[in-house]
């Protein structure tokens, strides 16, 4: 659910292993999470908490989709279209964009339990500030990117506990979490607004919250564990090498290398696409059936999150068909998707366009990251990776606004 920032970054094989298992989340729970030195979990074991921080990140990543069902009776609720209420959709992919960068820093000089309490808070702020707004958007936008900040901080945090695990294992399970969490979102914000009025589906990550003590535990363990590597690689950074200058900035300089930009910018194409789909698919689907918000939900999220485990053949593949046409495959799928969910007269096909949009986007964030660094020194990759990865949240930031110009220019979402 955000982007995965270069200090938490490892080798980019690493990433085509795990990097599948995600979808409707933003590019921090696809990439690997830094290998502490002494903080590793013993060989063939998950790291202590895995499990607690698997939920953790589910609840964060929910905000991502949770409110899409939810926009048409916020939307009159608050007296404006639908396509202006999308904007409480695109506030999370911006907090996303902009808090992960930010607090990553927290983590890396106070630790993983810091930025669990950090990102926990703000998540409680945001949440706070859309219950108790008034009607009106601009304030509940606000809660919004909040909200999204935190989650930003928790997913980063999550990721360094399960980074203990050298073996993928735990990593593996977290981003699974976070793809779980992404696509069911929208299920289970369905249900919220039904249940308890449609500001309910703006705070769920407030579930997080509730497995907070779990990970806490695991994750003041993995703070005391890391202090001794952490000094030593502060260290080797004073001692003249350029690893501290890669390691806090994104370097921006790799804008310019078109072995970059061109993944890096397919990337955030197909990022866009899905979250346009994330936006405008559910209520496609429930123009042509008739369906309420929760059967909508439950279809939308079961397929979206079967394309998104599916994608794991696409990295498989990915060696035997070469670079070049696995981009042409990821561009086609893309294009595909948006065709189908947008102009199909059925909803099987519809639905289709949405599971191979979350496959194509899943698997492409793992080929497309090996293929976007792999050519750089190891030094670098770790920072050329984070900054990849911003692709994401700007996916979700850009992909609601696509959907709702559409809407009101093409009229294909209803």
């Amino acid at each position: 659910m955000s982007a995965f920032p270069a200090r938490l970054a490892a080798r980019p094989t690493a990433v085509l292993g795990r990097a599948t298992a995600a979808s409707l989340t933003p590019a921090a729970s696809r990439t690997p999470a830094a290998h502490h030195r002494g903080a590793t979990a013993a060989p063939g074991r998950r790291a202590p908490g895995t499990t607690a921080a698997a939920l953790l990140i589910a609840a964060a990543a929910s905000g991502i989709s949770g409110p899409s069902l939810a926009l048409p009776t916020a939307a009159r609720a608050l007296h404006v279209p639908t396509a202006s209420a999308a904007w409480l959709m695109t506030a999370y992919g911006l907090g996303l964009l902009v808090g992960t960068p930010l607090l990553a820093g927290t983590s890396g000089r106070r630790g993983p339990a810091a930025l669990v309490r950090a990102g926990a808070a703000l998540v409680a702020l945001g949440a706070t500030i859309v219950l108790a707004s008034p009607s009106a958007l601009l304030p509940l936008v606000a809660g919004r990117a909040v909200e999204a900040a935190g989650a930003a901080g928790l997913t980063v945090a999550v990721f360094r506990i399960a980074g203990r695990d050298r073996s993928g294992r735990s990593t593996g399970l977290v981003a699974i979490g976070n793809a779980a969490g992404g696509t069911l979102g929208l299920f289970v914000g369905a249900g919220a607004a039904q249940l308890l009025g449609w500001r309910a589906a703006l705070v769920m990550p407030l579930l997080a919250l509730a497995v907070l003590p779990a990970v806490l535990r695991p994750a003041g363990r993995a703070q005391q564990a890391g202090a001794a590597g952490q000094a030593g690689q502060a260290g080797r950074t004073r001692s003249g090498t350029p690893d501290g200058r890669f390691r806090d900035a994104l370097p921006l300089g790799l804008l310019r290398r078109p072995d970059f930009r061109r993944p890096a910018l397919l990337m955030l194409a197909l990022a866009t696409v899905n979250f346009a789909l994330v936006y405008g698919a559910p209520r496609r689907v429930a123009s042509l059936t008739g369906w309420g918000p929760l059967p909508t939900g439950a279809a939308v999220a079961s397929v979206a999150l079967a394309g998104a485990l599916l994608s794991w053949l696409l990295v498989r593949l990915a060696p035997a068909l070469g670079t070049a046409r696995v981009r042409v495959l990821l561009a086609a799928g893309s294009a595909a998707a948006a065709a189908a969910a947008a102009f199909a007269p059925w909803p099987p096909v519809v639905l289709l366009g949405s599971a191979l949009s979350s496959l194509v986007t899943a698997g492409g964030q793992g080929v497309l990251t090996g293929s976007a660094v792999g050519g750089l020194a190891p030094e670098r990759q770790g920072g050329a990776i984070g900054l990849f990865n911003l692709a994401f949240p700007a996916g979700v930031a850009a992909g609601p606004v696509l959907a709702g110009f559409a809407d009101q220019t093409v009229q294909f979402l209803y």
